[in-house]
């Protein structure tokens, strides 16, 4: 059984940064593909970023130029470097791993997920 823990959340100011971790523990594949999900209330849970197995990455809009995600298997699957922080980006925060190799946006596509961490940004 795979359990995804992230953390790294917080409240920070607009314009500063935050970096979410993705720790796993279990069996996870080092070929699963990564994503990054979030929640807010009344716009339900939305894509953020996603990483393949192979380092190939894909961004909401919203998010370009300011997200980056990362991988690194020997640590943690996965990495959330958000910068250029805005009010907007504040949300519930999730990782979520896939049993296949290549990056998707769309939730349904994962199969396992953490608990997520909460992101405030204030103005």
């Amino acid at each position: 059984q795979v359990q995804l823990v992230e953390s790294g959340g917080g409240l920070v100011q607009a314009g500063g940064s935050l970096r979410l971790s993705c720790a796993a523990s279990g069996r996870i594949f080092s070929s699963a593909a990564m994503g990054w999900f979030r929640l807010t209330p009344g716009k339900g849970r939305e894509f953020v970023a996603a990483i393949s197995w192979s380092g190939i990455t894909s961004y909401a809009d919203s998010v370009k130029g300011r997200f980056t995600v990362s991988r690194d298997n020997a640590k943690n699957p996965a990495y959330l470097q958000m910068n250029s922080l805005k009010p907007e980006d504040t949300a519930v925060y999730y990782c979520a791993a896939r049993t296949a190799r290549t990056a998707q946006a769309s939730e349904s596509m994962y199969d396992y997920w953490g608990q997520g961490t909460q992101v405030t940004v204030t103005s």
